[in-house]
């Protein structure tokens, strides 16, 4: 099979877009080293048109189908397994702009394009795409779909999905789905294309996607706030809700732990409130579209109020750009710093912004009471209850003492977030990692209509089995 498949991918793409699994091994590992797969062929095909006729090479002779962006998921959904059945589908040379609707306000590129060059093509029409993430150099519009993305702006315009209108999209029989509509109204009938978000490739490949720009902000403010205790930041978010209404952008919450990492780790960069006492901080931005002026006067006032009500203990408001941007650079080294630090155990956890302080407080005490030593680096989303609640090895254990007890320590962490009415993946997806813990936290109704879903859809199963759910092809 192997060979007269990786024949007819020739006949159907060129030679030159076509690769074996030995070609392709920059492309088999994930991105954090702990899968890596074989496959018949790679392929990189050019247009949508393609991409159907792979699929239906593929469903003729019951190849799985995997489809992989720009390979920056934490979770490996987009890594084939060690079979060595797949066929890894490559996106990169779709990576057209189609389409720029100033009028509609609306953007309609390729799966391939890169999530940075989206930002740009808004940026050059006067407008703004606000899916803003680390990983934005290099990840695509296809993977941001394939994982309903969050990011940093979620708070003020939602995750992938509200920031989408309407697919392209090549179904797991390898026909054609033309949903690029530009509606921003259109109830007639189920919603094929919030279903095929967030899907990870398991019900169709989405080819080309129609989504939403926004105007630009005249003006923004940004500062890092200091709490007492995490019920403080909390609190402060309903004021500044209130007072900053939908100018409200982001509201990034970092621990202290996480502060004295950033310091250890880059001791050439920002060091807001060194020495100070609090435990928690936030930073917060806001975007206006009335000015400078305005924006600043709408920060003092809110802030002031705050102070007044106790709400904050201390605040660093940037005057200029360039101190902006060094502020944002706490929460974009985060990852690095923890890298750099050795390997962590991450939980990317999502509850309800009133059960915050609850799920940590209960969490980082759970945890103590049976692993005691091990270090919390808490940051993440506070704005829609997204925290990267991550845990560190005791400094008298080693980083693989502690890695072995990955299961029973992350186990204890997600039925806590569960415990919270919360979720065990709040933007990074399941993939292959999370695969098996479904089934102890949705419901047997759920995991079965999820599963007469796939069956509807992926008849077969090729398409990126192994990921999100237990089926196997």
């Amino acid at each position: 099979m192997s060979d007269a498949l990786f024949a007819t991918l020739q006949q159907l793409l060129g030679a030159a877009h076509v690769h074996s699994s030995d070609e392709a091994a920059q492309y088999l590992t994930d991105k954090q080293g702990r899968y890596t797969g074989q496959v018949i062929a790679a392929v990189h095909p050019a247009n949508t048109e393609e991409v159907a006729a792979v699929v239906r090479a593929c469903v003729a002779l019951k190849a799985p189908i995997v489809v992989q962006g720009g390979n920056t998921g934490l979770m490996a959904g987009a890594t084939p397994d060690a079979s060595g059945r797949s066929v890894l589908l490559l996106l990169d040379r779709m990576n057209r702009v189609r389409q720029v609707d100033t009028d509609n306000d609306t953007l309609t590129v390729e799966a391939g394009c890169i999530l940075q060059h989206v930002q740009d093509v808004a940026r050059a029409a006067g407008r703004l795409f606000p899916l803003s993430l680390g990983a934005e150099g290099s990840c695509t519009i296809g993977g941001n779909l394939g994982t309903n993305a969050g990011g940093t702006a979620v708070l003020r315009y939602g995750n992938t999905r509200e920031l989408t209108l309407g697919l392209e999209v090549v179904t797991a029989e390898g026909e054609i789905w033309h949903g690029l509509r530009g509606l921003r109204k259109d109830n007639t009938g189920y919603d094929l294309r919030d279903l095929y978000i967030g899907s990870e490739g398991t019900l169709g490949i989405i080819t080309a996607a129609t989504l939403k720009l926004f105007p630009q902000p005249l003006a923004q403010a940004t500062a890092l706030l200091a709490f007492d205790q995490l019920a403080q930041a909390v609190a402060f978010l309903s004021h500044a809700r209130a007072g900053f209404g939908a100018n409200l952008t982001a509201f990034e919450l970092l621990s202290a732990d996480c502060l004295a990492l950033l310091r250890e780790q880059f001791p050439d960069g920002p060091q807001p409130f060194k020495g100070a006492s609090q435990p928690w901080f936030a930073l917060i931005e806001l975007s206006d579209n009335h000015g400078e002026q305005h924006a600043r006067e709408a920060f003092e006032r809110v802030l002031g109020e705050a102070f007044e009500q106790a709400l904050i203990a201390d605040a660093l408001i940037a005057e200029s750009l360039a101190q902006s941007e060094a502020l944002w650079l706490l929460r974009e080294n985060m990852s690095e710093a923890q890298k750099r630090a050795g390997r962590n155990m991450k939980h990317d956890i999502s509850v309800p912004i009133s059960q915050v302080v609850a799920f940590v407080a209960h969490t980082d005490a759970v945890l103590q009471q049976h692993f005691p030593g091990v270090r919390n680096f808490t940051f993440g989303h506070l704005g829609d209850g997204n925290l990267h609640y991550n845990v560190a090895h005791p400094l008298d254990s080693t980083v693989e003492a502690h890695m072995a007890q990955y299961a029973e320590l992350s186990a204890m962490v997600h039925d806590s977030a569960h415990a919270h009415g919360g979720s065990i993946s709040a933007e990074h997806g399941i993939g292959q990692r999370k695969v098996g813990m479904l089934g102890r936290y949705k419901s047997a109704v759920e995991l079965d209509l999820m599963r007469r879903i796939k069956q509807a859809l992926d008849p077969h199963n090729l398409l990126n089995p192994g990921k999100v759910l237990e089926v196997q092809p």
